[in-house]
């Protein structure tokens, strides 16, 4: 059976390592981007470059149609998906809970919450025994904020990410006796360009010396952790999660 994977929010960060790292395994690669084509092309250009196969993919997660439209691309030019790492996400600037409007909140939903549920959706209708599939693995980008809180930063992203989580339990339930695995990583302090939406870009250099391994982590280092989850050797894996946070 062919390898083919979707990786929302592939343009950079964590969804570029895991793209790069996908093509590594053999995976024919969709790469989605929101709005930097030069990015997710430089991503596709990589993996060309390296003898692998990928394309990309424009869709805004948090809307439905545009959801529906990627995974009708992906099934014209690669065929039925084995893989989907729901990774786009958003965070909004730093600010406490008593600061927040509606507006903000429901942004970061739309996109943390919905759009890795729409993308969920999708790619169970293809995966799923019940539909005709033949099997496949899901792996929910989740984050330590989503046990931690992120308390004065984030505490609207750190919910979000732990509705991803109750929905990667639910749904690795509901799904494991049709052939599809779903399970999470849960990254700490990571390198990426996200801090900077956050009006932070320097916020790993920050708070390091919190971590018990004195250091922020890499995006490679948490594309191991998903890649793992999604290969044969975690066959046995459902419903659980991988943190990759240096023990903080």
């Amino acid at each position: 059976m062919e390898k083919i994977i979707l990786i929302t929010g592939a343009s950079r960060g964590i969804g570029a390592a895991c793209a790069a790292l996908a093509a590594r395994h053999g995976y024919q690669v969709g790469v989605n981007y929101r709005q930097d084509s030069a990015a997710a092309a430089s991503v596709v250009a990589a993996i060309e470059n390296m003898g692998g196969t990928a394309f990309a993919i424009q869709a805004d997660i948090a809307q439905e149609a545009d959801v529906e439209r990627m995974f009708a691309a992906i099934d014209t030019r690669f065929g039925p998906l084995t893989a989907l790492i729901n990774n786009a996400a958003m965070l909004s600037p730093q600010m406490r809970v008593d600061q927040m409007d509606a507006a903000r909140i429901l942004r970061v939903m739309a996109s943390n919450v919905v759009g890795s549920f729409l993308c969920a959706r999708e790619a169970v209708r293809r995966m799923s025994t019940r539909h005709g599939g033949k099997g496949g693995a899901i792996v929910n980008m989740s984050s330590r904020a989503a046990v931690l809180g992120a308390p004065g930063e984030y505490v609207d992203y750190a919910a979000s990410k732990a509705a991803v989580e109750a929905m990667t339990i639910g749904l690795a339930k509901e799904v494991a006796s049709e052939g599809i695995r779903v399970n999470g990583v849960r990254p700490g302090l990571i390198y990426t360009d996200m801090h900077g939406s956050g009006g932070e870009p320097g916020r790993v250099d920050r708070l390091r010396a919190s971590v018990p391994m004195q250091r922020g982590g890499h995006p490679d280092e948490v594309a191991q952790a998903a890649l793992w989850l999604l290969s044969p050797e975690a066959s046995y894996s459902t419903g659980t999660f991988i943190d990759v946070s240096g023990g903080r």
